[in-house]
């Protein structure tokens, strides 16, 4: 199944399309489920942009106002549903982000792609500091999801175990990139840092 091109692709979109899948809601209540389920660990919310995500899903047919409620003083809040082609996005969107792998440019990898440029021992150095940074990541998530276990079904959290297993898998990788260059046993390394300390350029590079 390939991805196709969609209307709306910012992932607060679709988190928007789910919760209404639960039940038709008001957009304040809307970013208090998502917070309260935990998706803004997952998902960058901007829930200054909520209402004009939730704009953009009803121009395009995706939701649609069913009710307008209204308490005493407080001004009308409207409250929004999913409507039949909202709910065929919902399904295609997610199934089409849970089967096709994207192509994805996380800035860690970018800055391995031109770690080159920095002397090996100082690569040591800013590594040690990250492993150790992505130590305390993982704890901290650990922790916290024991917290949330408490309160919410599993199925709620596959995303929080997956992004420890991910901080986890860094760590492991770093911790093993580390000993190569320590030990020397890294291909290169030698001529690597034979360049920053001469300024002399291994042969196959020029």
């Amino acid at each position: 199944m390939a991805g196709k091109r969609r209307k709306l692709g910012n992932p607060l979109a679709l988190a928007v399309l789910v919760t209404l899948w639960q039940k038709p809601m008001h957009p304040y209540e809307i970013a208090q489920t998502l917070r309260r389920q935990g998706k803004d660990t997952s998902t960058k919310i901007n829930y200054g942009s909520l209402y004009t995500v939730v704009q953009n899903l009803e121009k395009h047919g995706f939701v649609e106002v069913t009710d307008v409620e209204r308490q005493g003083n407080r001004p009308e809040r409207t409250v929004y549903g999913l409507t039949e082609a909202g709910r065929e996005e919902m399904t295609e969107w997610l199934s089409d982000l849970m089967a096709v792998p994207a192509k994805e440019y996380p800035i860690f990898a970018s800055a391995l792609s031109l770690v080159g440029a920095l002397h090996p021992d100082e690569v040591v150095r800013l590594l040690e500091e990250r492993l150790a940074a992505l130590e305390y990541q993982a704890a901290a998530a650990r922790g916290g999801l024991e917290k949330l276990y408490e309160t919410l079904p599993r199925l709620f959290l596959v995303e929080t175990e997956y992004q420890v297993h991910m901080i986890l898998a860094q760590a492991e990788w770093v911790r093993g990139f580390l000993e190569e260059i320590r030990k020397g046993s890294l291909p290169g390394v030698e001529e690597w840092r034979h360049f920053h300390e001469t300024g002399e350029l291994p042969a196959e590079l020029t």
